[in-house]
């Protein structure tokens, strides 16, 4: 260091359909040849993008930029980076006072030829974005943090998107020179939302914000 298909139908009428002469061809202006050519099309743009690589199927929102494990006198800290802005819809809702909440997760496990691969590391972290409507300031909150304000979104954001770096575990978690698989992700949290607007979410396109899962090695010394 995250074509649609037409079936066509035969038409009839109720005398039956008429049989076609020989050799006979729709013509440019009929249904069935303007059926036919939109088909085609489409068939078109979807191999072109398939080619091209630029398929919309799957993309991820957020991007994690950095990732990376520093160990310390008080533990392993976590260092992230990430690269994402927010659609219209939730900044709609931001301004009405809806607070978002952004929730990171890591796990770090470590294999073992006789059984499955243990799991050393699991914890999540979460930071609140926040808007008061009275004074124009937005709030961000790290778990077990105190709340800080800023004047704008973008600055709000620089934080969100550039955490403060986060102890994973303690000195005696991890065992030194053995290797372990880190998985990362962030997304936005739903199940954290007011009830009122988690249904609203569920099924609202603009509230799935997410970004993959990246992993890496971590070796301790």
């Amino acid at each position: 260091m995250n074509l649609t298909q037409s079936a066509f139908s035969p038409c009839s009428s109720p005398s039956g359909p008429r049989p076609a002469r020989s050799g006979a061809h729709p013509r440019s202006g009929s249904p069935a040849s303007s059926r036919f050519m939109s088909a085609l099309r489409r068939l078109l743009l979807a191999l072109m993008l398939m080619c091209s690589g630029v398929l919309p199927a799957h993309a991820a929102e957020i991007t994690i930029s950095q990732a990376s494990i520093e160990a310390g006198d008080e533990g392993y800290r976590l260092s992230l980076a990430y690269s994402f802005e927010l659609n219209r819809g939730l900044e709609d809702a931001l301004s009405r006072g809806v607070p978002l909440y952004f929730t990171t997760e890591v796990q770090m496990t470590r294999r073992r030829w006789y059984w499955f691969d243990e799991t050393s590391v699991s914890a999540t972290r979460t930071v609140r974005l926040s808007y008061n409507v009275l004074t124009r300031q937005y709030h961000t909150a790290i778990s077990g943090q105190l709340q800080q304000s800023f004047p704008s979104l973008e600055d709000a954001m620089a934080l969100i998107r550039r955490p403060p770096r986060w102890i994973i575990a303690d000195n005696n978690t991890l065992k030194s020179g053995d290797a372990y698989s880190v998985g990362v992700r962030m997304r936005l949290d739903v199940a954290q939302l007011p009830k009122p607007f988690q249904v609203n979410a569920l099924n609202n396109s603009d509230w799935r914000l997410s970004s993959d899962w990246i992993e890496f090695t971590y070796k301790p010394e």
